[in-house]
């Protein structure tokens, strides 16, 4: 299926690969499709793209390439949404604030982006008890200077 993205134009998508955020996207509950588009050539990054509204998309990373300590326990709750059943179904994206220069970029650690990779369902999390912040910075050692 073809859709029109925030960042790539018109694309075509792989209905398969279209993720199904059940209770909506936090702030956009009427939003329930979301395609994962790479967003460059490495696979650092990428936008989840609304399949349905062309101007939103979410710049994404996986956590653990920037954090690797990242770490966090799912609730009962979520792992209900999602119907996980093991660790394996299971790929973890943040949510990033862009900025420019791109150096001062931050992640958002503490609503991870879960995606049960084998029934694509996914959910946004807002961990409790977390001491992750909404803006981490991306590159600390870069701001540092």
């Amino acid at each position: 299926m073809k859709i029109e993205t925030k960042y790539h134009g018109l694309i075509e998508v792989q209905k398969e690969e279209v993720i199904r955020f059940p209770n909506g996207f936090p702030g956009f509950i009427e939003e329930k499709e979301f395609a994962v588009i790479p967003f460059t050539e490495d696979g650092t990054f990428h936008i989840l793209q609304s399949v349905q509204t062309p101007g939103l998309g979410f710049a994404l990373t996986n956590p653990f390439t920037f954090y690797p300590d990242y770490d966090f326990n799912l609730e009962n709750q979520a792992v209900d949404v999602l119907e996980l059943e093991t660790a394996e179904d299971v790929t973890v994206y943040v949510v990033l604030t862009l900025a420019d220069p791109f150096h001062l970029t931050t992640a958002n650690l503490l609503a991870p982006v879960v995606v049960n990779t084998k029934n694509k369902l996914g959910k946004q999390v807002i961990l409790t008890g977390s001491p992750y912040q909404t803006k981490h910075n991306l590159f600390p050692e870069a701001v540092a200077k």
